[in-house]
């Protein structure tokens, strides 16, 4: 595997919510693969999540809330056409 410097994730944690997302996956790896990893070895493991995967979460979420909020607007215009006086 190549040491290369890889690119930074493009989401970040804030440092609690880090040293909490570290601790949850080193469990992890540890009882379910029975693979115990280092601080940075784990630090990697979740940069490449980060790096890869939560873009695509992150982007579905945004997704979901546009839909969210168009059919919410649309609901209040609805409302709002009841209300006009003729």
């Amino acid at each position: 595997m190549s040491k290369a410097k890889l690119k930074a994730p493009l989401l970040e944690l804030e440092p609690p919510h880090n040293q909490a997302a570290l601790q949850v996956l080193k469990r992890f790896l540890e009882e379910r693969f029975e693979l115990e990893l280092g601080s940075f070895e784990v630090q990697e493991v979740l940069d490449l999540f980060a790096r890869e995967v939560a873009p695509h979460f992150y982007n579905k979420a945004i997704s979901d809330v546009q839909a969210h909020l168009s059919e919410r607007f649309q609901s209040i215009e609805s409302d709002l056409w009841s209300l006009e006086k003729s």
